[in-house]
């Protein structure tokens, strides 16, 4: 009889941990192989400003506001959920963050203001979900609803201007070490920080475990419900990151932010090689997809072309992404 305490989602065997690697890896090679065809066409097309060192800055801070994002929602992914919420989340919290009396306190409660709010809808979708027994999808599809109102009733449908004094937030985006942005640095440091704790951590494990299977994560002592609402407040936190860096960006806060950020994570996500169903993905690989997205963007803008026709081409990206993760699971 199996000890269902040495479940193979605590520990994954030799052999299944290594085939799991090895597709990985070729999933990684392949986004590094499409992003640098993009950047052969990119080099193409718009030879005297694809490869300057401005552009290459340009997509690397776009990338960062829903980079964040994207370290969270494939948290949730892999874990078996879904978050339709983090746009307006991200609005709610830059919104939040630049009322006249939080800014009165300064820079850091702004900061603190914006993760706060985002880790507290995260876990109210969280709770939803685990204890409420609610279907992901309609749980942050109504957060998303309940966020967006609230961020436009605070904000009195109008952007919030970030005040002089709070200069700090702007030269996250303003100020340049070695070229390259603070907030991309932030960026950085949150991808960093993802990876060590879904790969290095007893929390990866079990988000694995859980989203491969409930039932048995939750045979092996896991408790399933607390992990669910810790991977949705985790999603909240990198929205409540993600609105401080498109708050330096801006240098606003409006109700309007965020717009599509949850096709874009999730796009990325699916991209990257995680599962839609949880058990299977990487931070690198959604990264990668991220990547992939923005410089299809960045191509599109400098070719002047519509923005209908990009997201005709994302659309396609992501149908065959998801027939290729199908394909990958019935040979499997």
């Amino acid at each position: 009889m199996t000890d269902v305490h040495t479940l193979p989602t605590e520990k994954a065997p030799g052999p299944a941990r290594t085939t799991l690697s090895l597709g990985g890896a070729k999933r990684h090679l392949g986004l590094v192989a499409a992003l640098a065809l993009l950047a052969v066409v990119g080099v193409a097309t718009q030879p005297d400003t694809f490869a300057t060192s401005s552009n290459m800055v340009s997509i690397l801070a776009l990338a960062s506001t829903i980079g964040v994002i994207t370290v969270g929602m494939t948290f949730v992914i892999i874990g078996g959920g879904i978050d339709l919420s983090v746009g307006a989340v991200m609005a709610l919290a830059s919104v939040w963050a630049t009322t006249v009396a939080t800014q009165d306190y300064g820079p850091f409660v702004m900061c603190l203001c914006a993760m706060l709010v985002g880790t507290a809808a995260g876990t109210v979708s969280g709770l939803l979900v685990s204890y409420g027994k609610m279907v992901p999808f309609i749980a942050t599809l109504a957060m998303m609803v309940a966020a967006g109102g609230l961020a436009q009733r605070l904000s009195d449908r109008k952007t919030q201007l970030v005040k002089t004094e709070n200069d700090a937030i702007v030269q996250l985006s303003t100020e340049r070490i070695l070229g390259l942005p603070i907030l991309v640095y932030l960026f950085a440091v949150v991808v960093a920080a993802g990876w060590v704790l879904l790969n290095r951590t007893t929390f990866g494990r079990r988000t694995y475990a859980v989203g491969g299977s409930s039932e048995a994560a939750r045979l092996a002592g896991i408790d399933v419900r607390r992990h669910t609402v810790l991977l949705y407040a985790l999603s909240g936190l990198c929205c409540g990151i993600a609105a401080i860096i498109i708050m330096a960006r801006t240098t606003t806060g409006s109700s309007t932010h965020g717009s599509l950020y949850e096709l874009d994570a999730i796009a990325a996500v699916i991209i990257g090689g995680t599962l839609l169903t949880g058990g299977r993905g990487t931070i690198i690989g959604s990264i990668l997809g991220l990547l992939v997205f923005t410089v299809i963007t960045n191509l599109f803008i400098l070719n002047g072309l519509d923005t209908s026709d990009q997201l005709i081409a994302k659309g396609l990206i992501i149908v065959v992404a998801v027939l290729l993760q199908q394909r990958t699971a019935t040979s499997t």
